[in-house]
This record gives C-alpha cells, structure tokens and sequence, in this order.
C-alpha cells in the first residue's frame, strides 16, 4: 500500500498481526497524551530508541538502533483496521507489508499490539547480537 509510505526517506514502517494483538491483554502504554514515550531502554538495549504515537483511534510506533529502523501501524476506522509493517536498514527495505481486517480494533487491543510489537524487536535485537 504505498500510501503508507509517500516518500523514499520515510521512516520504517511495521506492525504485528492483528491475530497477534487479539491473543494477548491489554498493555501497560498510555495514549493520554499526543505522544507517549517509552521508558528508557533497559540494560542490553543500549541503542534502542522507542517511540509511540497516537494516531486517531490506533498508533504507531518507531523503533531505531544505528542505520535500522522498524516501523508499525495500526490504523482503526469504525469499518476496519489496517496494519503496515516495515523494516529497514538505512535506505533499504527489508520488510513491507500490510494486512487489512474487517472490524476495528479496540484500544486494548492496538495496546495490545503496539506492546508486543516492540518486545518482539527488542527479543530480535538481543539475539542478533
């Protein structure tokens, strides 16, 4: 879907499946504010730079360390819910991909999402090392 990524500098996009995020409860992130930010990168995440953003009904969020990048988002309408994932390491794409469903998701869920999302690229990263 290249709406989702109108320019070639465009930050990476990913996300989780959405029968990923119906699997697991509700997370601990807020959406309260415009932006919510994640806690500091524990230890063994040195390099990890989190971000989560409110985006109408759903989120998004980006995720950096050095030249790669990971990117989700979660778009919720009343009618359905559209999920991109991309991953990239400096100007290439390693990864990008969409889903779309057929009934929105709710907050708990794209919590839900958001949360596992950025566990599973923290998990990635540690492996990788």
């Amino acid at each position: 879907m290249d709406r989702y990524r109108p320019w070639p500098s465009r930050l990476l996009r990913l996300a989780v499946s959405a029968t990923m995020a119906l699997g697991f409860g509700p997370s601990g992130l807020s959406s309260a504010g415009a932006a919510d930010q994640a806690p500091p990168p524990a230890a063994g995440d040195e390099g990890l730079h989190v971000e989560v953003i409110k985006k109408g009904l759903g989120k998004e969020v980006t995720i950096r360390k050095g030249s790669k990048e990971w990117y989700m988002l979660v778009e919720v309408t009343p009618e359905n819910t559209v999920v991109v994932r991309q991953e990239k390491d400096g100007d290439q794409y390693l990864l990008d991909e969409s889903e779309t469903h057929d009934r929105s998701l709710t907050k708990e869920e794209v919590d839900s999402a958001i949360t596992d999302y950025v566990n599973s690229v923290k998990t990635q990263t540690k492996k990788r090392k």
